[in-house]
């Protein structure tokens, strides 16, 4: 198996853990299709850049174990950047204060 495996020995504490963005993508994704709510309350201004940040956020997540496998190219880059993770773990923060602010 080249590139990291899933699931390593040195899991806890780690946000960058492909494993664990892909459970958050997928929760979060699970989420907004069945309560999209919290998003449709907001003025459009903040609501397209919400979208298009956590399309982008969810879509790395989702990429990044097959990336991470084949080890090549610019996905690879794109989808193994801190900026890609720290984005999904902002824009899972920024739903759930939505939800609990609604």
């Amino acid at each position: 198996m080249a590139g990291r495996p899933l699931v390593s020995a040195d899991f806890a504490g780690r946000l960058d853990h492909p494993l664990l963005s892909l459970l958050l993508a997928a929760l979060l994704a699970l989420w907004l299709l069945l309560r999209p709510e919290p998003i449709q309350a907001l003025p459009m201004a903040w609501r397209l850049p919400l979208i298009l940040v956590g399309a982008w956020a969810l879509g790395t997540a989702f990429v990044r174990p097959m990336a991470l496998e084949v080890g090549e190219g610019g996905l690879s880059r794109l989808a193994g950047a801190g900026l890609s993770r720290w984005t999904l773990w902002g824009f899972a923060s920024v739903i759930v204060c939505l939800e609990a602010w609604r």
